[in-house]
């Protein structure tokens, strides 16, 4: 399967704005992904890809389409060893395994950029069954569920911590 991880470029703006501006995808993802999902969201977004240094948060793309999102937030302080994932496909693209092969990718490229890094996790909401055999199928195994940790949609759940270490333990 062809997939690649790339810079986000200006000419992603409105395939961006028309994927992520899906309740599906923002049921899986906090709130600080704005829905309804505007131009200017995408616009804006795109500008804050740009200007990392190192690239933090790429482009997947997939027979030469835009179809989704995946990226890492480093840690600081004493967690500066560890970074979190996270990741989202645009729902035409569901089920064809990119998001298997673009978490395997993020997981090569954190640890072959980020030298400190040794433990990288992500946090999934207790419905999210499909994202929970992503992370497994990568590597990550189940560290801990937090019970009543989050809230969405006006709903208490819990959240599912997966982890995966540089050394794999």
């Amino acid at each position: 399967m062809e997939i690649t991880l790339r810079q986000w470029t200006k000419h992603d703006t409105k395939e961006l704005a028309s994927l992520a501006n899906n309740v599906k995808i923002w049921n899986n993802l906090r709130d600080r992904l704005p829905h309804p999902y505007t131009i200017k969201n995408a616009e804006d977004f795109i500008a804050f890809c740009l200007h990392q240094k190192p690239q933090q948060v790429f482009a997947i793309e997939h027979e030469k389409k835009f179809v989704g999102c995946v990226g890492l937030e480093l840690k600081d302080d004493v967690y500066k060893c560890t970074a979190e994932i996270g990741y989202w496909i645009g729902e035409p693209y569901w089920g064809k395994g990119i998001a298997t092969e673009a978490v395997r990718q993020i997981v090569d490229y954190i640890f072959e950029t980020f030298g400190e890094i040794v433990r990288i996790y992500a946090e999934v909401f207790e419905y999210n069954q499909t994202s929970m055999k992503v992370l497994e199928k990568n590597g990550f195994h189940l560290e801990s569920i937090r019970k009543d940790a989050v809230i969405k949609n006006g709903k208490v759940l819990s959240d599912y911590v997966w982890v995966r270490l540089r050394n794999n333990n």
